[in-house]
């Protein structure tokens, strides 16, 4: 495999990569920005919300955008003239949220300590506890499985998707030993990538943990996402981390990169 070559440089970092209408968008952390970068490196800022650190995104299926406003425990959707609205309130279930995953069906799975779901009407109700630091999370293309990634239990963990959206049947993936996952997305060989910002790389494992793949990085790796005309160009957003309690001096660094490399499967499932 090739090494990365860089997209695009100067943010401050960035989050939630996603592969949407040839385009990556992402979250761009700490300036409530949402950003689009095409194939040539040209980005544009396509939104804003109203929150700085958490936020994600995804889509419903028909294709209005859902943003997480992680500190404020709200899933907004944007409405035809571009301003963001309250879909889903969240603060009974819990004080902060972080990653958002959209399944075939529309139902859509918020984590931070746990799973919610937030079915098509906007009803919202929890659906799994005791996350360890929730991050990433994938469907598979059946929509019969969610992944999420448990960045301070060093695990993917899985879970059975019941037809109501329900989930079952917890059981873990990979066991990732030194692995902090954070973003993560799944190919279509039925592996997954996963982004790890205290070991500065991204890595490709299989179901049971086997390392197939590693990118090593010179800074930290927030997310990564497959996309390109193909799906098999695996973006990965990446900036230098010095804790939280430093987030405002990283943000005026500007470190944050999202660097490309060709992957050998395409992506496949959700996001």
């Amino acid at each position: 495999m090739a090494g990365p070559h860089t997209l695009l440089t100067g943010l401050a970092f960035g989050e939630s990569p996603r592969w949407h209408e040839d385009r990556l968008w992402f979250c761009h952390w700490g300036t409530q920005e949402i950003v689009t970068v095409g194939r040539n490196g040209t980005s544009e800022v396509v939104a804003r919300v109203p929150t700085t650190i958490p936020y994600s995104i995804d889509w419903q299926p028909d294709g209005r955008l859902l943003v997480v406003a992680g500190r404020e425990a709200l899933l907004l959707r944007a409405e035809p003239d571009g301003s963001l609205m309250t879909y889903a309130d969240l603060t009974s279930l819990d004080s902060i949220f972080n990653e958002i995953v959209v399944d075939g069906r529309g139902n859509a799975y918020i984590n931070g300590g746990i799973v919610v779901l937030v079915t098509p009407d906007g009803s919202a109700r929890q659906v799994a506890d005791g996350i360890s630091f929730g991050n990433g999370m994938a469907v598979t293309p059946d929509n019969s499985t969610l992944i999420v990634a448990e960045s301070h239990g060093n695990r993917l963990t899985a879970f059975d998707i019941a037809a109501d959206g329900s989930l079952s049947n917890r059981h873990v993936w990979a066991d990732l030993g030194d692995g902090f996952p954070d973003g993560i997305c799944l190919d279509a060989d039925g592996a997954i990538w996963y982004g790890d910002v205290p070991n500065k790389r991204c890595v490709r494992v299989r179901e049971g943990g086997e390392v197939l793949q590693t990118i090593d990085l010179d800074r930290g790796c927030f997310a990564c996402m497959l996309g390109g005309a193909d799906r098999r160009t695996l973006f990965m957003m990446t900036a230098e981390w010095h804790g939280m309690e430093n987030i405002d001096v990283m943000v005026e660094a500007r470190t944050g990169q999202v660097l490309t490399v060709e992957a050998p499967a395409r992506g496949a499932g959700r996001p």
